[in-house]
């Protein structure tokens, strides 16, 4: 059991704030903070306190004991590596539309970025690593996001209640193939508009959007958060295609402990709110739109999946009576709340690598003789080899993030319980 001190990563759409308000320290701060990052992903791995002295690489911790730290199951199903990538994520602003690989497009892509020479840190490449990249987000505040196509025939009663000629011939193209094949088209369509095109679309579309807006009471008033959602983005990234994109998309909103679950090919965007993220320890990401960064639209096209299937909000089951799971079938990571009252006193079972990232309240940790004081912010590293972990809430409201490995089926491995 050790102290494990994340890596802050500063992108423009964070927050100088969130971050630094639940670990307690001056806001805001200097520069925008996006993710906390905690696990062993080479681009920036997390570090283990060893002794108030000194602090080493989670991911040179891992190497030189990855029996002892991953243990034994967990390296014949994924080597020697932690599987998954525990990250705090804070945005202030709108993330850039985006979708992950299948692990077998992860394989390739990277097989055929490496063989073209394309350097690790090069800003044209899409695949840093051969992993895919399933993931799971679940909201501290009011987290907005778009995420995964709309049903076509709801796309298209909201673009045809926008009242926009210039729309009608993308309205009927979607309304005679109300189907992926048809959301394929349109997507394709708009994200490869020339500019002279996209000039004259896409402000004739915002107009729409506003006159929506402003008929209060005097129609259907269904789609609101899409449209202001639309309006919002053409103000971070004028003349950008990716907002006409997100008309496309659903708009969700997720309340505090809530969760959404994206695999691989879904197209979306996190727009504003603080959460926890777990995924597959990977780091490809192809972007269609809303970002300066690079934009590969054909391989965006080859990845993305058009199916329309409703996206969940992800209510967590309950395993004790402290414990609550957010079950996905992503084999790589399984992720629980723990929300012990004061005094109450829970076990934690070994079950192989596990951090714990404590977001409120504060928690007392016991293991072989040793104790270890959680606040908000703050995280702990417990090995395959730790035995059972002892933690107790020191404060009112207390909670605890609790990342390990999902079994083989992608169901969450063992939980926790009260201690008699």
């Amino acid at each position: 059991m050790h102290r494990l001190e994340g890596a802050v990563r500063s992108y423009a759409w964070g927050s100088r704030t969130a971050i630094a308000s639940l670990c307690g320290r001056t806001v805001p701060s200097a520069h925008p903070e996006a993710e906390l990052w905690l696990g062993a992903h080479p681009a920036d791995p997390a570090r283990v306190v060893e002794s108030k002295d000194g602090a080493a690489s989670l991911l040179d911790v891992l190497e030189s004991d990855p029996s002892g730290q991953l243990g034994t199951d967990s390296i014949e199903r994924f080597g020697p590596h932690l599987p998954f990538l525990l990250k705090l994520l804070a945005a202030e602003e709108p993330l850039s539309l985006q979708a992950h690989p299948s692990a077998a497009q992860a394989v390739e892509g990277f097989a055929r970025e490496e063989a073209m020479g394309l350097p690790a840190d090069s800003p044209v490449r899409n695949y840093r690593d051969p992993s895919h990249k399933p993931e799971l987000v679940v909201a501290l505040t009011r987290f907005e996001a778009l995420a995964g196509f709309r049903d076509p025939r709801r796309t298209v009663e909201l673009l045809e209640v926008l009242g926009v000629p210039e729309l009608d011939p993308y309205v009927g193209l979607l309304a005679g193939q109300p189907d992926s094949g048809g959301l394929r088209a349109l997507f394709t369509t708009w994200i490869t508009l020339p500019p002279p095109a996209l000039s004259a679309l896409l402000p004739r579309v915002l107009d729409g959007c506003v006159t929506y807006l402003a008929t209060d009471g005097r129609g259907p008033r269904e789609f609101v958060a899409e449209v202001r959602t639309a309006l919002q983005l053409a103000d971070f990234y004028p003349g950008d295609a990716g907002v006409l994109a997100s008309l496309l998309l659903n708009r969700i909103t997720l309340e505090p402990g809530q969760g959404l679950y994206l695999d691989a090919g879904n197209l979306h965007a996190y727009l504003h709110g603080m959460g926890i993220e777990i995924m597959a320890n990977s780091d490809n990401v192809l972007r269609g739109g809303l970002t300066p960064k690079h934009v590969d639209v054909p391989e965006l096209l080859r990845v993305l999946d058009f199916r329309s299937p409703a996206v969940p909000i992800l209510e967590p089951e309950p395993v004790t009576s402290h414990e609550w799971r957010y079950r996905t079938p992503a084999p790589e990571f399984a992720l629980s709340r723990l929300e012990p009252g004061v005094g109450d006193t829970v076990a934690l079972s070994p079950c192989g690598p596990q951090i714990l990232l404590c977001t409120a309240g504060a928690v007392r940790l016991r293991c072989h003789g040793e104790t270890l004081d959680l606040v908000p912010g703050e995280s702990v590293w417990l090995s395959a080899s730790d035995p059972e972990v002892v933690l107790e809430a020191q404060a009112p409201d207390s909670q605890v993030f609790r990342a390990r490995l999902g079994d083989a089926r992608g169901a969450d491995g063992d939980g926790a319980h009260p201690v008699s």
